[in-house]
């Protein structure tokens, strides 16, 4: 069976989902206030490569782990409504891309499974 990186495209698929994800959270004004002051162009280099890895596509990915990489934001307040938010952008996201329902759920509990890590807990 091909990964979820394959069957939603790859890269090129990746890339867009990753800068139409931003364009939609940098536009919530719930969660938007996370990114001010962040470069973020580097910022969807990372996301790219991590959402790569994470949907079994190459290992590019050298980032933190989510637990450090989000420890700064716990600290500023992240908590479940704000991981929601992310989350229901990225279905947006997602179902603006006309990706199928199924592998949005798949990408979904894939997100789902880094909350505990994300909010520190």
């Amino acid at each position: 069976m091909s990964s979820v990186y394959e069957q939603i495209g790859g890269e090129a698929a990746v890339d867009a989902a990753v800068d139409i994800f931003y364009r939609h959270v940098l536009g919530d004004n719930r969660i938007s206030r996370f990114f001010e002051g962040v470069d973020m162009e580097t910022q969807a280099q990372k996301q790219k490569a991590f959402l790569t890895m994470a949907f079994g596509g190459p290992h590019n990915y050298t980032g933190k782990d989510m637990r450090e990489g989000h420890a700064h934001l716990v600290k500023q307040g992240l908590n479940d409504s704000h991981f929601d938010a992310v989350a229901e952008n990225l279905a947006k996201t997602l179902k603006e891309l006309n990706v199928p329902q199924n592998l949005i759920d798949e990408v979904m509990t894939i997100a789902e499974s880094t909350r505990e890590d994300v909010l520190g807990r």
